[in-house]
């Protein structure tokens, strides 16, 4: 059995999750950003003390399908921009259509209606978080950055970073206390 809780956006939640679950001795099998897979249905006792526990912590148990279909493009884009070793080499578009097996302008018109935002603003907010991550890390050249994160050119990210932030990311770079906002609020 599958639960999709919302607002799972980091590992954090992820262990989170897990000690709730062990505390109210709810058995799954795996836990994913946005999905625990269950070994066993839940009671309706255990559904309700898990909807509370997860309640008081930011997150929430869902029940409606369309939610739980926002919730998994939240989380894919999430997983792909922050956890993958590497960005899909597709668009987004046929990334999500693919993985959602829906239609992308379904998914892209329920997204909007429901987050108030596009998906392709909502993922340029999260590559500039990604980015931001990266030049902190100072591991890596704004050219390696720029491939990495499947920009055309170090400009184009510099124009997208400058539009997002405020900010050229070599101002970024050189700022004394960079400050990089939580994936949950984003």
């Amino acid at each position: 059995m599958k639960l999709f809780i919302q607002n799972m956006v980091s590992l954090r939640c992820k262990m989170m999750v897990k000690s709730e679950l062990e505390r109210l001795h709810i058995a799954y099998s795996q836990i994913d950003l946005g999905e625990v897979i269950l070994e066993k249905p839940l009671t309706q006792q255990h559904r309700s003390q898990l909807r509370e526990s997860l309640h008081l912590s930011g997150l929430e148990l869902m029940d409606d399908k369309k939610a739980l279909l926002i919730e998994k493009i939240v989380n894919i884009i999430i997983e792909a921009v922050h956890y993958a070793d590497e960005l899909p080499k597709v668009n987004f578009s046929d990334f999500l259509s693919e993985k959602l097996q829906h239609n992308y302008h379904y998914l892209a018109e329920i997204f909007s209606k429901t987050k108030g935002i596009t998906i392709e603003h909502f993922i340029i907010l999260h590559k500039v978080e990604k980015i931001k991550e990266l030049i902190i890390y100072d591991e890596l050249n704004l050219t390696e950055i720029s491939y990495k994160m499947h920009y055309s050119s170090v400009s184009h990210l510099s124009k997208q970073f400058k539009k997002i932030t405020g900010l050229t990311p070599t101002f970024f770079k050189n700022l004394p206390h960079r400050q990089r906002t939580n994936l949950e609020d984003l």
